[in-house]
């Protein structure tokens, strides 16, 4: 049977107490266990503000060097309470922060951030998260090594900012250097191409790292460990008293995750379903002594009797209109508008067509660029371009949605009680989520009509 992958986000650590209950918390699996870490709260935003800040030569090198030391050194007087162990720690927080000094000169020099460089100061994050937990568990009498992603071998595709690991060939070297009856802390949000460039695997990215080294050394399952009671039937900032849901299929977390749940990141199933490992959410404030997940996700599904396991919503989309009559049978033009965007690096989240209409859905991040895209090309038969992006996407998820009849019409009914307008309607593109898109200022009250409508409440 294989390890146990632990991942444990920045929010894990806040405190003493905290460290103190994760302590608890390895020493409660009783075995050797792969670790997982995201940058403690507050480096990576550090990081992406100085470096923009040295390219427009506001702040040199060494005064970065010196406030990251500063913020980290903070961080490790937070979390740590014994002096002797401190020391220590500071000269090896100082000598991988000096790493640093190469690429901050560059950008200092050229005046911008070539993307490869973007990547490996952003590494550092985790890389600090990665030595100073590491170090802890050491001085804690825990047998722990610290491993990075170019020393197992984790390798990408190459694409910075938002790599895709190579699970074949990542995953002898993998599970050959994570072998060791020893617990491993591995920084996360990262892996190297093969030409060694550290490539970024996407902000939140920390969570795919596990899953991928979950998929090399064949885990026994994936364990994330949250601040928060798992996957919910809704947001409990909207929904009084929520249902924590027990069991999710990986196609199921992967549609919530998409449309706006933050409990994991969007690729996190990627990796393990392919070996139908299970992940664990594990809820870090209700620990009490025993590993106890309180969502299991995994291969198995079963269809609730209303359908509707969660309802979740995400602001970070907008709309691109295409509009013009018979816009939606002209052969050609999708074709032309993709690969367009293709070529600026812009992602389409979702396309909708009608015979006067193409609706492309974006990140809203990527809205102005995608426009400026779309309206520099010769559409013939596009009369007009239109923008949406006060809009809010809602989703409704579980299995079973398209094979038992009434759950469109019953999510539909109860947003139109409320008065609030639909602009956009998806069925069908996935087999467990129905989708639509309505103003902004409608969310709360469409969010709380739909779970109403199958939880009750």
């Amino acid at each position: 049977m294989g390890k146990i992958v632990v991942k444990f986000g920045g929010s894990n650590f806040k405190n003493k107490e905290d460290v103190a209950k994760l302590l608890k918390i390895i020493g409660a699996y009783g075995e050797p266990i792969v670790i997982v870490v995201s940058a403690f709260y507050g480096i990576t935003d550090f990081l992406i503000s100085s470096i923009n800040r040295v390219s427009k030569r506001e702040m040199d090198a060494e005064n970065v060097l010196s406030k990251l030391f500063e913020v980290s050194k903070g961080v490790i007087d937070t979390l740590i309470a014994e002096e002797s162990i401190k020391d220590e720690i500071y000269d090896r927080l100082r000598e991988r922060i000096s790493e640093l000094k190469k690429y901050l000169m560059g950008i200092h020099y050229l005046e911008e951030i070539p993307d490869f460089v973007y990547d490996s100061v952003l590494s550092y994050g985790e890389r600090i998260s990665s030595l100073v937990f590491s170090a802890i568990l050491k001085e804690h009498g825990f047998s722990c090594e610290e491993k990075l992603p170019e020393e197992i071998g984790l390798l990408t595709d190459g694409e910075f900012g938002n790599a895709t690991v190579d699970l074949v060939k990542s995953e002898k070297n993998v599970k050959e250097n994570l072998s060791g009856e020893t617990i491993y802390v591995i920084p996360g949000f990262y892996g190297v191409s093969e030409v060694g460039k550290v490539t970024l695997l996407g902000r939140g990215g920390s969570d795919y790292s596990a899953s991928a080294i979950a998929y090399c050394i064949n885990a026994k399952c994936l364990d994330v460990w949250k601040d928060v009671p798992g996957f919910m039937s809704g947001d409990p900032k909207i929904i009084k008293s929520p249902i924590t849901i027990s069991r999710l299929t990986y196609t199921e977390v992967a549609e919530l995750s998409y449309f706006g749940a933050k409990i994991l990141h969007q690729r996190t199933v990627e990796p393990v379903m392919f070996k139908k490992i299970p992940i664990r959410v594990l809820d870090i404030s209700g620990f009490k002594g025993e590993i106890r997940p309180v969502t299991i996700i995994g291969d198995e599904g079963y269809v609730k009797k209303a359908v509707v396991k969660s309802v979740t919503y995400t602001h970070d989309v907008g709309v691109i209109q295409l509009i013009g009559p018979g816009v939606g049978i002209k052969p050609g033009i999708l074709a032309k508008v993709t690969s367009a965007l293709n070529k600026s690096k812009i992602n389409i989240k979702s396309v909708i067509t009608s015979q006067t209409c193409i609706d492309i859905l974006f990140d809203k991040s990527d809205l102005e660029a995608a426009y400026r895209v779309l309206k520099g090309l010769d559409l013939h038969a596009v009369d007009e371009i239109a923008v949406l992006d006060n809009i809010c996407l809602i989703a409704a998820v579980g299995e079973g949605m398209l094979e038992y009849p009434g759950v469109a019409s019953r999510i539909f009914s109860a947003v139109a009680r409320e008065g609030i307008n639909v602009l956009i309607i998806s069925t069908g593109a996935s087999s467990v989520a129905i989708y639509f898109a309505i103003d902004k200022k409608d969310y709360e009250k469409a969010v709380l009509a739909v779970h109403r409508e199958f939880f009750g409440k």
